[in-house]
């Protein structure tokens, strides 16, 4: 590409020195040089613009669109010269396209690529933008149109715009040369063709200036060679990037912020920025009364651009800052749902954590019960078989084998809730395993005001699981119901088994106080129990038991008073046809979850 570079400068060079000053050819061989040239500085700069990286594809773009409203300009020129042959006018309109193009650079270098920072939101960044330029399009109108429109002066208005063009020309380089200085790696090369590009640009527009007030330029001369040379150069700088794209990937990665107080700076200046824009005019309007010497109509021309652009200022910056409150307050609701969320885990993992400790200790504790256990299993076999004994010792005896085996059963779901051991899942009727779980708290009611109900369907399909888990969910079921019951005075609990398409249902329906939370029921250590009577793990591992069966259980409140839990399990001859429930059986069930 340098050499390429260096090839054209040379047969523009030569075609300069070979063509008389005015000739047509040289005329129209210099205008559509400087037309393509643009386009050429185009095509190497949004070579970059194809990355996965917005800030960086946005960054070559915007240098890309000042290419191309200079471009814009000189297509005004070539129109004057060589379709109408003959020169500029001394005040031209189209003299506010070659000062615009300064505005994206300066937006392009806020961005600042080679910093890899969280992503900006495109709406500000828009806002930004047009703040941006309808700022430098004030500070135009204010300073150079007066001398155009309300008091026509070409030597005002060519000093005007030539002083606002350099300004605007040594804040570019400014910022090029602060970028170039801060980058390092490959992004300080590319930041550093960037600054000598533009630095060539804005000495070859003073020296054009210059020579257009001594009135020794001319389209095609020898102060054409500076110019062309920029976009050459911006040109090559494109092509340089994208040739070290993956060593630019690599130093973006060296130049993460890690300093917040950095972050929360940068983020605020285009908040001050458009505080500051908004502030500039009132400092206009006091200098165009008090210390401005121009005439009347020039000062009545700026006051009255101060008027008209406080308008479109003051609505970005409102538009600005409801967009920013309505961000805020976004991200406001977004934290307290992160922190509720993040409580909630930490008290799931604090249960979680109890919850493998108690079974750990549950194994422990199984362990050494079976041990002493089995020898009472064992005597109290020889003492029930022992024809010496009378008739009332082997009856007690048979009764602590009972027991004993009863207790080595519950041992066994100890275990078996603390994974030590597999359940064993067989074919079960579910009206015996409910019958079991009634006759098993029927001997231990305490009070005559309880009563048990039981109401079977006759026929139901089988349910594949194990018997003593399930046994224990339907226990701790009804011993919850009946000490509800108990502490109210007595009640009835009635239970009730169907089918329900693919599922066996079994409902347990008391007439006790009800539930002031259905929906905190089965949550681990939750109990409305006095302290020292419930741990609240009861629900919390039949609702895992009937998981772990491929089932569900829900708790709600009955219309009528008292409280309902209902578990679903997978039937296993689910093909068998629906059978009408009976009507008490329906009128049972809540509207929501009632029988099909």
């Amino acid at each position: 590409m340098a050499g390429v570079s260096l090839v054209f400068l040379i047969i523009y060079a030569s075609v300069s020195l070979a063509l008389p000053k005015g000739n047509h050819a040289l005329i129209t061989f210099s205008n559509l040089a400087q037309c393509i040239l643009p386009l050429l500085a185009n095509a190497g700069l949004l070579l970059n613009a194809g990355t996965p990286h917005w800030r960086r594809n946005l960054f070559w773009m915007l240098l890309a669109m000042a290419c191309t409203l200079w471009m814009v300009g000189q297509f005004e020129w070539t129109y004057f010269e060589i379709y109408l042959h003959k020169p500029l006018p001394d005040i031209d309109p189209w003299d506010v396209v070659y000062f615009v193009r300064g505005v994206p650079l300066m937006a392009a270098l806020s961005l600042r690529p080679h910093l890899k920072r969280g992503e900006l939101e495109f709406r500000f960044g828009y806002l930004d933008f047009v703040q941006l330029l309808t700022w430098w399009l004030f500070l135009y109108v204010f300073v150079v149109m007066p001398w155009m429109y309300a008091e026509p002066s070409v030597g005002q208005y060519t000093y005007n715009y030539i002083l606002l063009i350099n300004v605007q020309n040594v804040i570019v380089i400014s910022g090029f040369g602060y970028l170039w200085f801060r980058s390092a790696g490959a992004w300080r090369a590319v930041y550093a063709h960037l600054f000598g590009a533009w630095t060539l640009y804005s000495l070859s527009s003073l020296t054009i200036n210059v020579a257009l007030q001594l009135h020794r330029y001319y389209t095609g001369s020898l102060y054409d060679l500076p110019l062309i040379g920029s976009f050459l150069w911006f040109a090559l700088a494109g092509v340089i990037a994208y040739q070290k794209r993956d060593a630019l990937d690599a130093s973006s990665g060296e130049a993460i912020e890690t300093d917040s107080s950095s972050t929360r700076g940068e983020s605020a200046i285009p908040a001050r920025m458009a505080m500051a824009a908004v502030l500039s005019l009132p400092l206009f309007a006091i200098y165009t009364l008090r210390f401005s010497h121009e005439s009347f109509a020039v000062r009545e021309f700026r006051l009255m651009t101060v008027l008209v652009a406080s308008v479109p200022l003051v609505l970005l910056v409102f538009l600005r800052t409801y967009l920013a409150d309505a961000d805020r307050t976004r991200l406001l609701s977004h934290s307290e749902r992160s922190i509720e969320n993040l409580q909630r885990l930490q008290t799931q993992i604090v249960q979680s954590e109890k919850l493998v400790s108690l079974g750990q200790l549950a194994a422990g504790a199984a362990h050494e019960i079976n041990n002493p256990l089995t020898a009472i299993l064992g005597f109290s076999d020889l003492l029930a078989d022992d024809p010496a004994l009378p008739e009332k010792a082997r009856s007690t005896a048979a009764k602590i084998r009972e027991q004993a085996r009863r207790t080595k059963t519950l041992v066994g779901n100890l275990l078996s809730f603390a994974r030590q051991v597999p359940p064993e899942r067989t074919l079960l009727d579910i009206n015996t395993v409910v019958t079991n779980a009634v006759q098993l708290r029927t001997l231990d009611l305490r009070s005559g005001s309880v009563r048990i109900e039981l109401q079977l369907e006759s026929v139901l399909p089988g349910v594949r699981g194990d018997g003593n888990q399930l046994m224990q969910v339907f226990f701790n079921l009804i011993n919850n119901s009946v000490d509800a019951m108990e502490s109210s005075n007595g009640g009835v609990l009635t239970i009730k088994t169907m089918r329900d398409r693919a599922y066996v249902i079994v409902l347990f329906l008391d007439t006790g106080p009800g539930i002031k939370e259905p929906s905190r029921v089965f949550d681990p250590f939750y109990t409305t129990k006095p302290v020292g009577k419930g741990t609240g793990l009861g629900l919390s591992i039949c609702f895992g038991i009937v998981q772990e069966h491929s089932g569900r259980i829900h708790c709600y409140n009955r219309q009528e008073g008292g409280a309902a839990f209902r578990v679903e399990l997978p039937a296993v001859l689910a093909a068998l046809p629906a059978k009408e429930l009976h009507p008490a059986a329906t009128a049972a069930a809540p509207a929501s979850q009632k029988p099909s």
